[in-house]
């Protein structure tokens, strides 16, 4: 009996879970509105068979034509007394329409003869204005004739309006299109557009990724006093860092920038210069910890390297524009080189500034993390906590106000309180909260709070499509492949961080805990534990990532953002379908061979 219920009761649920699923698949059709008698509509399929016509004929070849026109003069409505056409030569072409004169807007038949057999061409209308309009299209038979029923246009005039039949004959051989050479600059653009945001995304995704692996990250802990003076030795730092830089571009702009001979000297100079200070000033082993004035001069020589060397970098970024601009006039077809290392000199210049902003964040937060763990070693307990909880008051409030500066940056807010108030004291009493429940020896997970940060980031920037990515940057650099490249860029950094990141987390424990158990710091238990077992799957993401951007920056082009895909929308709106055509069959063959080449490349390199 029991078995009869349970059976029973099972069918019921089965049965109701079919109903349902049926309910909900009802209401998605109503949702998305399927309408089936459209698809049995004879205009529709009319449309339908127009379109596919002209896809299956992609506009790639043309020939060489003659033009052949005839014309046969028509009156508007009917004059008063009547009309009666010209006589036509009828050894040649010639149309004849009935009637011979009609009321605007009334319908005509107009019939053709000794026309080129199979012969095909537009009927035009030509008024004393001589705006062509265009009633319809003729295809003559095997004999050259054609019969075509057309409906004039709503014009009243009392002067003579003409019909016109135009042919076109081929004359000479095939060649390309000028629709098939615009569409392969198009697809080359596309694959170079691809080429270099897969590029500036790897650049970016390989170490961030590492931010984001969850199996690197838990361990990284700190205690609260550690992390609260790292957070407030960053904006420090990285000011300190840019203020450098700057002053060092500006050095090297005010006095050097026309002298290409002088930033040659000076970056050769200053790299030697660099060498010889790091090798003083970091010896490879030392017997005995050195005295206190050579430990403040070393720091003294290394500043001074880092200064020298930014010097350096400056002057060779300046050399670079020199040298890029001189052979892009020099180099005549070839000029593009001259412009690639203008341009490459031209992003160091740009990228040296946050560079050393990082750089000097980086190194007082070293130097702040280093000062907090003496703190905890040489205080006692109670005043430890103490100054832990007055830091980590400062901390919360520094870091609160910055987050709130950048809100009101993008919101405008322009409310006090708000924006400085409210995020000083929050933050202060968070901070305070935090530092009452740890003790001073506590080790904060300041590593898990990096990864779920970094995964946030990289999650909302997948979730933003580069089409949408691409109408900011076209904003920014307007609109071409450029913009389409920092768009696509954006979007694989974050998509292959978080591909990149799970293959770290899914890496053999083995190797990551004997580097471990040698006493290797983190950098050294990342090059030697975790990129070899990381590197194959790496390059696979890679070129995946690759095949990837190729079909999406035939997407961008819709916004903006060059590409082959720039051209397809003009043609899509022009309802020009052949051209259309025959952009999506170089699309077609590109993604192919990007398959063909990409599977190719796996199986030698993995």
């Amino acid at each position: 009996m029991k078995k009869e219920v349970k059976r029973l009761g099972r069918s019921i649920g089965i049965g109701l879970a079919i109903v349902f699923g049926l309910v909900i698949y009802a209401y998605g059709f109503k949702v998305i509105k399927v309408n089936l008698d459209e698809t049995r509509s004879p205009r529709r399929q009319e449309q339908l068979v127009r379109i596919l016509r002209a896809l299956a004929k992609p506009d790639l070849i043309e020939f060489e034509q003659t033009e052949y026109l005839v014309d046969l003069p028509i009156m508007v409505p009917c004059p008063e007394g009547g009309y009666i056409p010209p006589e036509q030569d009828t050894s040649k072409p010639y149309i004849v329409v009935t009637p011979s004169c009609a009321d605007p807007g009334s319908m005509a038949q107009i019939e053709g003869f000794n026309f080129a057999p199979n012969a095909e061409g537009p009927i035009n209308f030509i008024p004393p204005s001589q705006v062509k309009l265009t009633l319809g299209r003729f295809q003559a038979d095997e004999t050259g004739h054609f019969f075509l029923t057309v409906k004039l246009p709503n014009r009243k005039t009392t002067e003579l309006n003409h019909l016109t039949a135009t042919t076109r004959t081929r004359v000479g051989g095939p060649s390309l299109s000028q629709n098939a050479i615009d569409t392969w600059d198009k697809i080359v653009e596309t694959v170079f557009l691809a080429l270099l945001a897969t590029t500036l995304g790897l650049l970016f995704a390989v170490p961030l990724s590492f931010f984001a692996a969850r199996n690197l990250m838990k361990d990284v802990t700190s205690p609260l006093l550690n992390v609260s003076l790292s957070i407030l030795a960053l904006p420090v730092g990285a000011y300190l860092g840019a203020m450098i830089s700057n002053f060092a571009g500006s050095t090297v702009n005010l006095l050097l920038k026309d002298s290409p001979l002088l930033n040659l000297i000076g970056a050769l100079v200053g790299c030697a210069l660099l060498y010889f200070a790091v090798r003083w000033a970091v010896p490879a082993d030392e017997l005995q910890q050195p005295a206190i004035r050579l430990r403040v001069m070393r720091i003294a020589v290394l500043s001074l390297a880092v200064l020298v060397s930014l010097l350096s970098l400056y002057m060779l970024s300046s050399l670079a524009m020199w040298i890029g601009n001189t052979l892009e006039v020099r180099l005549g077809s070839i000029g593009f080189l001259g412009t690639f290392i203008a341009d490459l000199g031209d992003i160091l210049g740009m990228t040296l500034t946050v560079i050393s902003a990082l750089a000097g964040a980086g190194v007082l937060m070293s130097l702040t993390d280093r000062l907090g763990r003496k703190i905890i070693k040489a205080t006692t307990k109670p005043m430890a906590k103490g100054i832990m909880m007055v830091m980590s008051a400062i901390a919360g409030a520094a870091l609160f106000f910055m987050i709130m500066a950048g809100l009101d940056w993008l919101y405008q807010f322009k409310n006090a309180a708000l924006t400085i108030a409210w995020p000083l004291g929050l933050g202060a009493l968070l901070g305070l909260i935090l530092s009452i429940r740890l003790n001073p020896r506590d080790n904060f997970p300041i590593g898990l709070v990096i990864y779920y940060i970094a995964r946030t980031i990289f999650n909302a920037l997948r979730s933003i499509e580069a089409l949408i990515m691409v109408i900011v940057f076209v904003v920014w650099v307007g609109i071409g492949p450029f913009a389409g490249v920092l768009a696509l860029s954006l979007h694989t950094i974050a998509a292959l961080a978080k591909l990149y990141s799970e293959q770290v987390e899914s890496i053999l424990p083995g190797p990551l805990e004997a580097i471990k158990a040698t006493g290797a710091n983190r950098l050294q238990t990342i090059v030697y534990a975790v990129v070899p077992q990381i590197i194959p799957p790496y390059i696979s993401f890679t070129m995946y990532r690759w095949d990837i951007n190729v079909r999406m920056s035939t997407i961008i082009g819709f916004a903006g953002g060059g590409g082959i895909g720039f051209l397809l929308i003009q043609n899509i709106n022009l309802l020009n379908y052949r051209a259309a055509s025959a952009q999506m069959l170089a699309i077609a063959l590109v993604v192919a061979s990007m398959d063909y080449i990409s599977s190719r490349l796996r199986e030698e390199t993995i």
